[in-house]
């Protein structure tokens, strides 16, 4: 019988997109969760999804966490390194979402996720890598498909997440051995981003990946964005809420 896992990144503080996300694969019984980072910033309800988050780590998805990441935003909350940010206005955002974290919030990000950006590990005899953004940079710089920013050959499965553009592809690698007939195959898949899509989809996007089959869906669900952008207050940058209307 094949096993189903459900593959999520980049909710950034949008708890509209996360609760439609959870409404539809809500039936769905998943034999792991793979979580790629940056729960938090962008959005205004960073504190929410971390406490979803935890809500769901003791309910629903209770010992099925396999992977639970930081991105580059968890890190920054953490560590305040905001020249690495490109704009003012990111600097801004970060400043103001790192002030309205709570403790639990802080406890949460250093104590119940993985602080390296990345993971190896095996999922049902496959070799796995999960990685918030690339090799080259674990936080900052994301896998494409047309730049992978590192050697990935000694992985079955890369989940990547960081660019915010939802991919599924293969690459295959020359090895020596005969048998593979001196290639060796390398799934990739990025999830898109629940929170915060910039793939002109505005919809909040995720990814089930069921062996052993290595099938891949690339999900995409509406939610209320109007809703979601009338939480912003005067003072953030309004990119950061028109940019939700069209996925950019």
């Amino acid at each position: 019988m094949g096993k189903k896992y459900l593959i999520l990144s980049d909710i950034h503080g949008n708890m509209s997109a996360f609760d439609a996300v959870m409404s539809d694969c809500g039936n769905e019984i998943f034999d792991g969760i793979i979580l790629l980072g940056d729960c938090i910033d962008y959005g205004m309800r960073s504190n929410e999804v971390i406490r979803k988050l935890q809500e769901l780590e003791s309910g629903l998805w209770k010992g099925k966490i396999l992977v639970n990441i930081w991105g580059n935003h968890e890190k920054l909350a953490i560590d305040k390194d905001l020249e690495r940010l490109s704009s003012d206005r990111g600097r801004a955002m970060a400043i103001y979402t790192e002030q309205r974290l709570t403790k639990s919030s802080f406890e949460y990000m250093k104590n119940r996720m993985n602080l390296n950006g990345y993971e190896e590990f095996m999922l049902d005899g496959l070799k796995a890598l999960a990685i918030h953004g690339s090799r080259e940079d674990c936080y900052w710089k994301a896998i494409m498909p047309d730049n992978l920013k590192g050697d990935y050959s000694s992985f079955d499965l890369v989940f990547s997440g960081h660019s915010h553009y939802s991919h599924c592809f293969t690459k295959f690698y020359d090895v020596r051995n005969v048998e593979l007939r001196n290639k060796k195959a390398v799934i990739f898949i990025n999830p898109g981003s629940v929170g915060q899509p910039r793939n002109q989809n505005p919809r909040a996007q995720y990814a089930v990946l069921h062996l052993p089959s290595k099938r891949a869906e690339l999900r995409a669900v509406e939610y209320d964005v109007e809703y979601e952008q009338s939480l912003f207050p005067d003072e953030i940058d309004e990119f950061y809420k028109s940019r939700l209307k069209s996925g950019i």
